[in-house]
């Protein structure tokens, strides 16, 4: 029986394992279980991904994307140069502290369980070293991003707020308190004033 070419059974193995993750956590996760899931045989995942590390790197790579496709679509923050203040006279933190909140809050605004399954896999490169450097991918280029509107060491403080926010959210099962992240961020943006 001849092989049958199916360029796009990877990226199905790699949906299915998200879904495995998002229904069972990362303890549900097996090449069994996501085999399963993507309706295809075992040897598919363990020929496309030698081990459950190299399918979760691929999984948090696919997460990642979210929120970096939010910033690099950002027309606020793909202009060059920092945000200058307004005409007004408003501080130059409002320009960029507003946009990352209203991109926080679209964000939220979304499917919760998605957003719960991203920080699900980033979390997960505290105990699986194969992750890490996927996890720091996604600061470095949030960072890269941001650095276009302000110097690299506000942007970087400014990725570990919007983590830290998100992280609380999420594990308290709160809402997003967009006042009070726009200040906090427009107070980073400042220099903490």
């Amino acid at each position: 029986m001849a092989r049958r070419y199916d360029p796009e059974r990877r990226t199905r193995i790699i949906d299915a394992a998200l879904r495995v993750i998002a229904a069972d956590g990362l303890a549900g996760l097996s090449h069994r279980t996501v085999a399963a899931e993507a309706d295809v045989p075992l040897g598919s995942t363990t020929y496309h991904f030698g081990s459950l590390d190299e399918l979760l790197v691929a999984a948090l790579r696919r997460c990642n994307e979210n929120f970096v496709q939010a910033l690099r679509g950002s027309e606020v923050l793909a202009a060059p140069g920092p945000i200058s203040a307004g005409p007004d006279g408003s501080a130059a933190s409002v320009g960029l502290a507003e946009e990352l909140t209203r991109l926080l809050e679209e964000w939220f605004a979304g499917e919760r369980g998605a957003i719960e399954l991203e920080y699900e896999l980033y979390l997960a490169a505290l105990r699986r070293p194969a992750l890490r450097p996927v996890a720091a991918e996604w600061t470095e280029e949030a960072v890269e991003l941001l650095s276009r509107r302000t110097d690299p060491e506000t942007a970087r403080a400014l990725v570990a707020l919007m983590d830290g926010v998100c992280l609380q959210v999420l594990l308290t099962g709160g809402t997003f308190d967009a006042p009070c992240t726009r200040e906090m961020l427009g107070r980073i943006v400042d220099g903490g004033v």
